[in-house]
């Protein structure tokens, strides 16, 4: 019976702390769309939160002890931006470079 409650509490507590995670942003910015430290960071911060993001997929994922050096994460990598921009379709290039590492770390191929 204990268990129930100590798992809906931490149900309950995890739902407030998304939900205001996801609110708070658009109240406090709301009024302050034109602030010049608001428009830097909407232009900068996506590129370099992306940045470190493919830089810790590949410090993580690739295997970097083989002879191919990387490449079963360097090849999707690529992929991601070269579709990206062929088609400025993130959805597609997601998916394909996500498709792309599955079928190579299930394959052994690289």
């Amino acid at each position: 019976m204990a268990d129930t409650y100590y798992i809906a509490a931490f149900i309950a507590v995890t739902t407030l702390a998304t939900f205001a995670t996801r609110v708070i942003p658009f109240l406090f910015f709301e009024r302050h769309t034109e602030h010049p430290l608001v428009k830097h960071l909407g232009r900068y911060l996506p590129a370099a939160v992306m940045a470190l993001l493919a830089t810790i997929f590949l410090q993580r994922s690739a295997d970097w002890s083989t002879p191919t050096l990387g490449l079963d994460a360097l090849v999707p990598g690529a992929l991601v931006v070269v579709i990206h921009l062929w088609r400025r379709n993130a959805l597609l290039s997601i998916a394909a470079g996500t498709a792309a590492y599955m079928v190579i770390q299930q394959t052994g191929w690289l």
